[in-house]
């Protein structure tokens, strides 16, 4: 895909990730689109770290043989969220150009569907019919079986709808200092002394930060929001919890 000024975006193609089949990016084209200024092998290694994607779920890997019959080259096949998350934490024009690109990409893929088409062949209304029952079925599903985990969830958050630091921890079952400490590590710093979250995770919706008046000083304070706390559920080390964790 190409804009007007003859820009050329990374080829969006459809992939297997897991048991899924969703649409990917090569992301040796997206690191050639982004113009980084460092080796590939160092830029994606060291993304995949920091932002703790996973293989089998955010991307898959291959090896791939050169023309020449040189060493092969390994290939990273991601998804479109991985995608649109590596080129905003680039913060420069082409990173947002990229992002909105592969926003414009997955609404044009729900819109492939042509409704007409569908309502003019019986054997493809039953299917789309049925495809939609066992999503709606596999969504009450998950309903009824989250209830516990969102009830005891529930108890750690406060009237923002947000949760502090040391109540996720409760909520996680981890050792409030050890769970703080990671966060550290990964996705917070000290700001005059208080712990705020990154910009690019403040804008992925994880974090959220409040500020307050204390002794006459403005002192913000880094929340965690509720799609943050599935997010950091997904990520938190088992040697973080305690036996008995949620």
């Amino acid at each position: 895909m190409s804009t007007n000024d003859n820009t050329v975006f990374p080829a969006v193609m459809e992939g297997a990730i897991g048991s899924e089949t969703i649409q990917t990016v090569n992301a040796r084209e997206l690191y050639s689109f982004l113009e980084v200024g460092v080796r590939f092998n160092d830029w994606v290694s060291r993304r995949i770290t920091e932002y703790a994607f996973e293989e089998g779920k955010d991307f898959y890997s291959e090896l791939s043989k050169t023309s020449s019959g040189g060493r092969p080259s390994r290939e990273y096949y991601i998804s479109l969220d991985m995608a649109k998350e590596l080129a905003m934490v680039e913060r420069n024009e082409k990173g947002k150009q990229a992002r909105q690109y592969f926003i414009e990409c997955e609404r044009r893929a729900k819109n492939a569907v042509d409704p007409v088409a569908v309502l003019n062949n019986p054997a493809a209304m039953r299917g789309l019919l049925l495809s939609y029952s066992e999503k709606v079925i596999e969504l009450e599903s998950r309903i009824e079986a989250d209830k516990p985990k969102t009830q005891f969830f529930d108890q750690f958050m406060n009237a923002d709808g947000l949760y502090g630091l040391q109540n996720a921890a409760r909520a996680f079952n981890c050792r409030p200092n050890l769970f703080i400490r990671w966060l550290k590590e990964h996705y917070l710093f000290y700001q005059g002394g208080n712990l705020v979250a990154r910009v690019q995770f403040i804008q992925m919706g994880i974090f959220e930060v409040k500020t307050s008046i204390v002794d006459d000083k403005v002192r913000p304070q880094a929340f965690i929001t509720p799609k943050g706390l599935k997010y950091l559920n997904e990520r938190v080390p088992d040697d973080l919890r305690m036996r008995g964790a949620a």
